[in-house]
């Protein structure tokens, strides 16, 4: 069958099929980040009654999905990202099933183990997106994607709150389940990447069968974990450190402030992508400048204008890091098997959270609420000037 013959009887991968796999992952992610910071309502109804395991169960599901989402991602370039991308969506919806009927402390943990072990849909979905697109088609659907989770994080859990009155945000991961599932749905109408590469030869890039060298690669795992690692120590003690500066303030500002960063995100990435695709490695370095300084200025920042000004300043960074990682992730996915590349930088990216996680609970206990944010700081200004250091001299930061 010709090339030509291809084309007409089967759907061109292009931007609706993205959309759809963007808008998955959105609706998929509702239960998983909008419902964990209710676990101190959730715990005591399941025998923790000073919800003291709250910390320790939120970071559960990114570890096993660390540990799970290398093998997930091999097993993908083996059997076929369609089916691994859908086998993520309907392993969350039995997670969540699960987690919404537990009725024990031990049986809500199993949940969560498995909703790492089976979930990974971000993975999954970048490794679908790797085997259709390359260059900079690429780059602008993973600066999607994380708009994707971006928009989840900001409104999953007023969602979550909003439905409390009514059904309890334990009981709320069973409803969610619903999610996952419609979106299994929804994928199982995408093509299989493979027959997407075969429609659109004439757009694919010439370079596309050329990987990317090693070293790129392994700088590219270097700054995932830095970037994550700057940006999520600041999450878990952000609203103790508002409150600490603005006595009084409303839960509603504090989640404003909270948002803000992603908010800039939503706004501006694919503006940004435009700008920065043909030099990652000068957004990325700005953008840990960025987030290095706006960090640090929270450690200062006592007045409401003050802690706008450097939540604009983390977000700017936020959104340069993040775009230009995305540029980069593309180019190093080129002539490699995706779902093996996203799986290992899915760990990394986990490994980055969970570390920050575990820092920012020993700094904040040590050193108090402001600890956090100065210890991401300083990691952001040493990765810039790790940045800025010549590139191995095969590395292809640029296509």
């Amino acid at each position: 069958m010709t090339t030509e013959t291809l084309a007409v009887s089967r759907p061109a991968f292009g931007r609706r099929q993205v959309h759809a796999v963007a808008a998955c992952y959105f609706v998929a992610s509702f239960a998983a980040l909008g419902l964990p910071p209710y676990f101190t309502e959730i715990l005591p109804g399941l025998g923790d009654r000073a919800a003291r395991w709250a910390g320790v169960l939120y970071v559960v599901p990114t570890v096993f999905s660390a540990l799970a989402a290398p093998l997930w991602g091999r097993l993908a370039d083996r059997f076929g990202r369609k089916r691994l991308l859908l086998r993520a969506q309907l392993g969350l919806a039995v997670s969540f099933l699960l987690a919404g009927w537990a009725d024990s402390l031990t049986m809500f943990t199993v949940a969560l183990v498995l909703q790492g072990i089976l979930g990974g849909t971000f993975a999954a979905s970048n490794g679908y997106l790797g085997a259709a697109l390359d260059g900079p088609r690429l780059s602008r659907a993973l600066t999607l994607m994380q708009g994707s989770a971006r928009a989840a994080l900001v409104f999953a859990p007023i969602v979550v709150g909003a439905l409390s009155p009514w059904l309890p945000p334990h009981r709320q991961y069973a409803l969610l389940a619903l999610l996952p599932l419609a979106a299994a749905l929804l994928l199982a109408a995408l093509p299989e990447p493979a027959e997407a590469e075969a429609e659109e030869p004439a757009e694919r890039e010439p370079e596309a069968a050329a990987p990317a060298p090693r070293a790129a690669l392994r700088r590219l795992y270097a700054l995932e974990f830095a970037f994550v690692f700057s940006t999520v120590i600041s999450f878990p003690y952000l609203i103790a450190l508002v409150e600490e500066r603005l006595p009084g303030a409303s839960a509603v500002l504090s989640g404003l402030l909270f948002a803000l960063p992603h908010l800039c995100y939503l706004l501006t990435a694919l503006a940004v992508h435009r700008v920065l695709h043909a030099r990652p490695r000068h957004g990325i370095a700005l953008g840990f400048a960025l987030i290095a300084l706006g960090l640090a200025g929270h450690g200062v920042a006592d007045t409401l204008p003050a802690l706008v000004a450097v939540r604009l300043l983390l977000g700017a960074g936020l959104t340069l890091g993040m775009v230009g990682l995305s540029v980069l992730a593309a180019d190093c996915a080129r002539g490699r098997a995706p779902g093996g590349m996203f799986g290992s930088l899915e760990f990394f990216s986990k490994a980055g959270a969970v570390a920050a996680g575990v820092t920012a609970a020993v700094g904040s206990a040590r050193f108090g609420s402001a600890a956090p944010v100065l210890i991401g700081g300083g990691m952001a200004a040493l990765t810039v000037l790790a940045t800025l250091l010549p590139p191995h001299p095969r590395t292809r930061w640029s296509h």
